[in-house]
C-alpha cells in the first residue's frame, strides 16, 4: 500500500515540475508583431485577472496605428499615466512635422525620442520580462506591427510613509525609519551618504514573488571578498518566494543551529549608514523595513545608534550598563538557583535566614520555581505582543503584578524569586537588538538546568562552552568576537567603551582591510588656545 502511495506522489511531483517548466518556457517566448495576439497572451498568462487594466488606443495622424497600454491597478501612479502617457499619445497632431508615422523611421523610435514625456523607458522583447515589469508596477506600451514594446516606470500606489522606528527608539537622533518600499529605503540611505562611491546592485530572487533585493556598499572601503561572498550566497538561493528579509537572513547565515545571529538587521537609516562607513554591506529587500547588514559582530548587537550622538563619557557608561545587563539577563536566575541549592555558605547569615523563611512553605525546588516564573513571564511577554496596542501594556503590567503577588501569597513561589525574575526580564529589555535579546532568553534555560545540576561548577562549564562557541563563529569570513578574539588593540576603542570621536582614526581592520583611516588627527594652531 505504501509503495503505491509513494509512486503516486512521485508522479504528482513530476507533473508539477513539468507544468512549471512548461510555464517558464511560455514566459520566455518573444513578443509577436500582432498586437491582438500579444494582448490575448498577456491576459491568458495572468488568468484574466480583474486588476489588469488593458487600454487599447489608436495613435498617429488619422489614428492609423493601433497601440495598447497595460498596467496593474493599485501598483501604478494613475495620474502620471494620464498626464505623461495618455495625453502625449492621444493629442491630435496637426502639422506634418509632428507626423508620427513615417516611412523613413520607426514608430517606436519616434515614440521614445519625441512623443512620450517620461524619463524611465526601457525596451522589452520577451513575455517573461514584460510580465515581471507589469507585476512590479511598471506600465507596458505595445504597438501593432512590432515585436517590441516599452517598459515605462510609473510605479506608485499606496504605501506607508516614513515614520519613526518602533523597535529602535532613541532620545537624541533622527526619527525616521525604513518603510516597505525599496526605493524609499535606498533614498533614505543616500540622503545620509552622498558620495558617488555608494554603489547599488539589484537582484530578483524568488520564482513566484520575483522580489527585488538590493546590495549597497561603499566602493573603496568595503572588502572585495565580502562583496563576492554576498553575491555568491544570494545567487545560490533557489526558493519560490521571499516575503521578508528574514527569509534572506536564514538562507545566507553562516551557522544554522547557533542561537546567536550572524546577520545584523535594523530599521534605522542612520544605523545602516554608519555600518556602511565601517566597510560593511547592506542587503535591502523590497516589502520590509528591516535591512540586513553583514558581516555582523557580537559587539554590533550591543551598540546603539544613540551611542554616537551623546558625549563619549555618557555613551561609554550606557554601553557598560548594557554589557552588565546582558550578564544579568543570562546568569542571575542560574546564580540564584546554584547558591540557594548548593552554596548556601556563600550568603550572609541574615540573608540566608530570610531566604529560608520565604522558602519554608514553597513545595518546589528552586529550579522548578524559577522555571515556572520564567515561563509565566515569557507567556505574558508574548501575549502582550499579540494583543491590541490599546490594552497590551495595561494587561502585561497588571498581569505580572497580579500573578506575582498571588503566587507568593499562595506559597507557590518565594518573594525573592519574583524579584530575581523581574530583574532578569527588565535587564533583557536594555539590549538594543531584539535578536540578541532572544538569544539570551533561550540560553537562560539551559544555564538554569546546569546550575540546578552542578551548582556554580555547572554555570562555569556552560559559560566556558558559550565563550568557545562564540569564538568559533564567523560572519562572512570575519571572526564573530573580534576585536576580542582575535584581539586587536586599536579596535577596542569602540567596543566596551567609546573613546572621544577626535581619536577614532581607524575603521575596524578585519572588516574593511583597505582605506582603514577614516579621520585625520586634529591639528590645533597656537592662536586657537587663546581666549579673547
Amino acid at each position: 500500500m505504501s509503495f503505491f502511495k509513494k509512486k503516486k506522489n512521485k508522479n504528482g511531483n513530476k507533473s508539477i515540475l513539468n507544468h512549471v517548466d512548461e510555464r517558464n518556457e511560455i514566459n520566455k517566448d518573444r513578443l509577436k508583431t500582432n498586437l491582438k495576439v500579444n494582448i490575448e497572451h498577456v491576459s491568458q498568462m495572468l488568468g484574466n485577472s480583474s486588476d489588469l487594466v488593458i487600454r487599447e488606443i489608436q495613435i498617429g495622424k488619422g489614428r492609423q496605428v493601433k497601440a495598447c497600454i497595460f498596467y496593474t491597478d493599485g501598483l501604478v501612479d494613475t495620474n502620471s499615466i494620464q498626464n505623461f502617457i495618455m495625453e502625449s499619445l492621444m493629442t491630435d497632431i496637426q502639422s506634418e512635422q509632428d507626423l508620427l508615422i513615417s516611412s523613413q523611421q520607426s514608430i517606436l523610435q519616434d515614440l521614445k525620442n519625441r512623443i512620450l514625456a517620461v524619463g524611465d523607458i526601457e525596451d522589452v522583447t520577451e513575455f517573461n520580462s514584460l510580465l515581471t515589469s507589469l507585476l512590479s508596477g511598471d506600465v507596458i506600451l505595445l504597438v501593432d506591427g512590432y515585436a517590441q514594446g516599452f517598459v515605462i516606470g510609473m510605479r506608485g500606489g499606496k504605501d506607508r510613509g516614513v515614520t519613526e522606528s518602533t523597535t529602535e527608539t532613541v532620545v537624541r537622533g533622527p526619527k525616521e525609519g525604513f518603510t516597505e518600499s525599496l526605493r524609499t529605503n535606498t533614498a533614505l540611505i543616500r540622503r545620509k551618504i552622498k558620495t558617488p562611491h555608494l554603489w547599488l546592485e539589484t537582484k530578483k530572487i524568488g520564482r513566484e514573488t520575483i522580489t527585488d533585493v538590493a546590495i549597497m556598499y561603499i566602493d573603496g572601503i568595503v572588502n572585495d571578498d565580502v562583496i563576492e561572498e554576498v553575491r555568491r550566497r544570494l545567487d545560490r538561493i533557489e526558493i519560490d518566494g521571499i516575503l521578508e528579509s528574514g527569509y534572506i537572513e536564514e538562507l545566507i547565515q553562516d551557522e544554522v543551529y547557533s542561537p546567536f545571529p550572524t546577520v545584523y538587521n535594523s530599521e534605522r537609516p542612520d544605523k545602516v549608514a554608519a555600518e556602511l562607513l565601517e566597510g560593511k554591506v547592506a542587503i535591502l529587500v523590497d516589502g520590509t523595513p528591516n535591512v540586513l547588514v553583514v558581516p555582523a559582530l557580537f559587539v554590533s548587537f550591543i551598540q546603539a545608534a544613540e551611542d554616537y550622538y551623546q558625549r563619549a563619557d555618557i555613551s561609554s557608561l550606557i554601553r557598560l550598563l548594557r554589557f552588565f545587563s546582558l550578564f544579568v539577563a543570562l546568569l542571575v536566575p542560574s546564580l540564584y538557583i546554584a547558591i540557594t541549592t548548593f552554596h548556601q555558605e556563600m550568603l550572609p547569615t541574615g540573608l540566608l535566614i530570610s531566604l529560608a523563611a520565604q522558602r519554608e512553605g514553597v513545595p518546589f525546588p528552586a529550579f522548578i520555581e524559577a522555571l515556572m516564573m520564567e515561563a509565566a513571564f515569557e507567556i505574558l511577554r508574548e501575549a502582550s505582543l499579540r494583543m491590541p496596542k490599546a490594552i497590551a501594556q495595561a494587561i502585561s503590567i497588571v498581569g505580572t503584578l497580579v500573578i506575582g503577588s498571588a503566587a507568593v501569597e499562595a506559597g507557590i513561589v518565594s518573594a525573592a524569586m519574583v524579584i530575581v525574575v523581574a530583574i532578569t526580564a527588565i535587564s533583557s529589555f536594555v539590549l538594543p537588538s531584539f535578536a540578541i535579546s532572544m538569544s539570551i532568553r533561550m540560553l537562560r534555560f539551559p544555564m538554569m538546568a546546569l546550575a540546578a545540576s552542578f551548582g556554580l561548577f555547572g554555570i562555569l562549564i556552560g559559560f566556558i562552552a558559550l565563550v568557545l562557541h562564540l569564538c568559533s563563529l564567523r560572519s562572512f569570513g570575519v571572526p564573530y568576537m573580534s576585536p576580542f578574539g582575535p584581539f586587536i588593540k586599536e579596535d577596542i576603542n569602540d567596543t566596551l567603551i567609546r573613546i572621544p570621536r577626535g581619536k577614532m582614526f581607524f575603521r575596524p581592520r578585519l572588516i574593511s582591510q583597505k582605506n582603514i583611516r577614516r579621520e585625520e588627527p586634529m591639528t590645533r594652531k597656537p592662536d586657537d588656545t587663546k581666549t579673547p
